[in-house]
C-alpha cells in the first residue's frame, strides 16, 4: 500500500492504475520527443559539415541550433529518468515516500506532479538552497 500524509485518503487500485498510465503516457511521449530531437541533431551535425564555406551568420545560426537541439534532448532524457524512477517506485512500493526526510509525499502532489520525489518541505528547502 503507497503511503498517504494524515489526512490523505488511502490510494485505490484504480488511482494506482491511472498514475501508472499517465506515467506510462509521459513515458511514450518523451521517447517520441528524444526520438524527434537527436534525428534533428544529426541533421544539423551532417549540414555542418558539408557548409564549410558558410559565411559567420548562417555559422552562427548553425551552432545556436545545435546547441538548443543538445538541450532539449540532454531535458527530455532527464524526464524520461524521472518517469522511469517513478515507475520503477510504484513497482516497489517505494512511490510516495519522500527520498530525503522519508515522510509521505502526498497523494495530492503526486497527482499533480507523478514525478515528484521529494515532499513539499523538502522541495522547498532544496530550491532555496
Amino acid at each position: 500500500m503507497l503511503r498517504v500524509r494524515g489526512t490523505e485518503t488511502p490510494w485505490t487500485a484504480k488511482e494506482i492504475r491511472e498514475t501508472r498510465t499517465e506515467l506510462e503516457a509521459e513515458r511514450a511521449k518523451a521517447l517520441g520527443d528524444l526520438h524527434i530531437a537527436e534525428a534533428d541533431l544529426q541533421g544539423l551535425l551532417r549540414e555542418a559539415g558539408e557548409g564549410a564555406g558558410d559565411d559567420q551568420a548562417d555559422a552562427g545560426a548553425s551552432i545556436g541550433g545545435r546547441d538548443y537541439e543538445m538541450t532539449l534532448a540532454a531535458g527530455t532524457r532527464d524526464k524520461l529518468d524521472q518517469i522511469e524512477h517513478a515507475l520503477e517506485r510504484l513497482a516497489d512500493g517505494s512511490y510516495g515516500v519522500c527520498e530525503n526526510c522519508g515522510n509521505a509525499i502526498g497523494k495530492l502532489r503526486l497527482q499533480a506532479a507523478p514525478r515528484a520525489t521529494l515532499c513539499v518541505d523538502c522541495k522547498t528547502k532544496q530550491e532555496s538552497r
